[in-house]
């Protein structure tokens, strides 16, 4: 495990996408806080400039071409045959991904202090109360905690995607298409659906987890579900979608 581990590390960091996201990041996180406005300081800061939004596209993309990538060139024969086994290449491969995941999240925020001392927006204090009556550097932590929890979601589907479906196009497509209209999917099956109760568990209810806790009062009539339902509704989809993943990597005949 330990050599498999060393070797997604190493090709990860190799990869010239890697590098460059960060510096896209901070693009984006520059126009969000141009665009959403010099008065939202509290906002810009919670969300690290939405800097959750960005980190979930950069993700699918990374995520899948650093998986799928390797069925379509046949490269995961060479990595089957390195390592001890199937499990080894397939987890160390999901915690590689996840350890860029938390990377991008402490960068964000990086990037949020940085940006909170330029002229871009209104200054205001870090210890101001802000949601559920805490300071703003808690809100900004927990924003992008809980945040990594919603990315895990996805890097987890992304995986499952990968091993059922070997095209990195497809699975890239359907992964943003997961991001982007997910809500509205799951928003119209709860739409006045008498088995609200059953549909507000499904996967597609999941990619409000983030935005509910910054902005409960709108997402909340959206969802359905409380953000403790939502962080534990989401905790077991991970748990289901790399299981899931990894059982069929390990059937799966290359």
């Amino acid at each position: 495990m330990r050599f498999s581990l060393y070797q997604e590390f190493y090709k990860l960091m190799h990869q010239k996408m890697v590098w460059v996201s960060p510096l896209v990041l901070l693009g984006l996180m520059v126009t969000t806080g141009l665009t959403i406005g010099y008065n939202e300081s509290k906002l810009l800061m919670t969300t690290c400039y939405d800097a959750p939004d960005w980190i979930i596209l950069i993700l699918a993309v990374v995520g899948a071409t650093f998986f799928s990538m390797e069925f379509q060139n046949n490269a995961i024969l060479t990595l089957i045959y390195k390592s001890a086994n199937k499990r080894a290449v397939y987890f160390s491969k999901y915690i590689v991904i996840l350890g860029y995941n938390i990377l991008l999240h402490v960068i964000a925020m990086a990037f949020t202090f940085v940006l909170w001392m330029t002229p871009l927006s209104r200054p205001v204090s870090w210890s101001m109360l802000y949601l559920y009556h805490q300071p703003l550097w808690e809100n900004m932590l927990k924003t992008s905690a809980i945040d990594v929890l919603t990315t895990t979601f996805i890097i987890s589907l992304i995986f499952l995607l990968s091993c059922l479906i070997n095209s990195n196009a497809i699975v890239i497509s359907v992964s943003l298409l997961m991001i982007f209209v997910g809500q509205f999917i799951s928003a119209s099956l709860l739409n006045g659906n008498k088995a609200v109760h059953i549909l507000r568990w499904n996967p597609f209810n999941l990619t409000n987890l983030t935005r509910q806790y910054y902005n409960y009062a709108t997402y909340v009539d959206t969802s359905h579900l409380s953000n403790v339902q939502l962080l534990c509704s989401t905790a077991s989809y991970i748990v289901i979608f790399v299981t899931a993943g990894y059982l069929i990597f390990r059937k799966k005949r290359f």
